[in-house]
């Protein structure tokens, strides 16, 4: 392989290796937006559920159920 493509090949992975960091980065930088921006409705959502009590665990006929057929 004469030299030129070799230097050809390299810049080529080069620019592959730039474009594929900075895709990765846009996206990170995406998802941190959109998170942030879909934090306030859940914050809402959570004051929301604070105000009723907590159910918890409930056995329920169908829980009953799975329980009798998981036994060993």
């Amino acid at each position: 392989m004469p030299e030129d493509s070799k230097t050809t090949v390299r810049a080529g992975r080069r620019r592959f290796l730039q474009s594929t960091l900075a895709a990765g980065t846009a996206v990170a930088a995406g998802s941190v937006i959109a998170t942030g921006l879909a934090g306030d409705g859940e914050a809402e959502q959570t004051a929301r559920k604070a105000d009723q009590p907590a159910k918890g665990y409930q056995e329920s006929e169908h829980v009953r159920s799975y329980y009798s057929s998981a036994r060993i």
